[in-house]
């Protein structure tokens, strides 16, 4: 399932970087989203990267926001900065732009957007996908029942996670409004609205698709779109950490590059007829499909699908 604000791609940018975002065919040609203004949140790494260097490769201005800034420690001790994701979006054609925001901190949250209608005047895209949901979590023991579960997943998912998501869109809107057009995308997980194993993390993420929807009508008078968007099991530094601690080096064959999410957020952004998607939850191997995009080494990857259940 989706891993999105706070793991990372470190070795995957070594391998592809802008070459692979390059070649995901007319989604990223030059000019795409040129002269966008997006807002990227939880982007130090892991998806909030990807989808921040593939919206450069569209060369869209790119607001990266995080908790991890050079010179400090990072979250968790993992790899990446939201500087080091700016110059990635540089390196791709587009303008990076970090700032440190931590989307817990409401007077961050303010901040940010402010400083955006003071620099740029208006934002046409935000992606929320700050999520520490992650954070302190034994990923062995994610399906363990409710009643087993730390306390402490229920701060990081909704604090960190779907209040966040809520905050962030609630200081991104009238930006919108005042230009009647934009598009929030908020990241979540989601099969066709099958248990996601943990009773916080289905909570959470029911939440924040129903918080979409909840957005969407409200937003649908002012052309503003409001979608959730899922992607499957991604291939971030968090995901790579667990899967080579219990020797297994396959799970390249069965996962997705942040980038992969990237090209379906980039597609949406492109759309011209995107209201008529606004309040659902997409699948990024649905997305895929219907814009004829692929991950970055040439597979189409399908939606994320679990086993049937009782």
């Amino acid at each position: 399932m989706a891993d999105n604000g706070e793991a990372g791609s470190r070795g995957l940018w070594r391998g592809a970087g802008c070459r692979g975002l390059a070649s995901m065919s007319s989604l990223a040609d030059a000019g795409t989203l040129s002269g966008k203004v997006t807002v990227v949140t939880g982007a130090s790494r892991g998806a909030g990267r990807g989808i921040a260097a593939t919206l450069g490769a569209a060369r869209a201005t790119v607001y990266v926001t995080g908790r991890s800034v050079k010179g400090q420690s990072t979250t968790e001790n993992l790899p990446g900065t939201i500087e080091e994701t700016a110059e990635i979006v540089a390196a791709c054609g587009g303008i990076g732009i970090p700032v440190r925001c931590d989307h817990t901190v409401d007077s961050d949250v303010e901040e940010l957007f402010g400083r955006v209608r003071r620099e740029q005047g208006r934002i046409d895209l935000l992606v929320n996908n700050a999520w520490g949901g992650y954070e302190r979590h034994d990923h062995q023991k994610f399906s363990a029942p409710f009643y087993e579960q730390p306390l402490c997943h229920w701060e990081g998912m909704f604090t960190a996670g779907v209040r966040a998501a809520l905050i962030a869109s609630r200081f991104a809107a009238p930006l919108m409004l005042s230009q009647r057009q934009g598009l929030i995308i908020n990241i979540t997980a989601w099969d066709r609205d099958k248990f996601l194993v943990n009773v916080f993390y289905d909570v959470a993420k029911g939440a924040i698709n129903r918080m979409t929807y909840g957005m969407a009508r409200e937003l649908r008078p002012h052309n503003i779109a409001a979608i959730a968007l899922a992607p499957g099991f991604m291939r971030t530094e968090r995901v790579a950490r667990a899967f080579e601690s219990v020797g297994n080096k396959n799970y390249f064959n069965f996962t997705e590059s942040p980038e992969y999410v990237g090209r379906a957020v980039v597609a949406l952004a492109a759309d011209q007829k995107i209201m008529d998607k606004s309040g659902r939850v997409l699948a990024v191997g649905d997305i895929a499909d219907e814009y004829a995009f692929t991950d970055i080494d040439g597979r189409r990857i399908p939606a994320f699908r679990m086993p049937d259940q009782d």
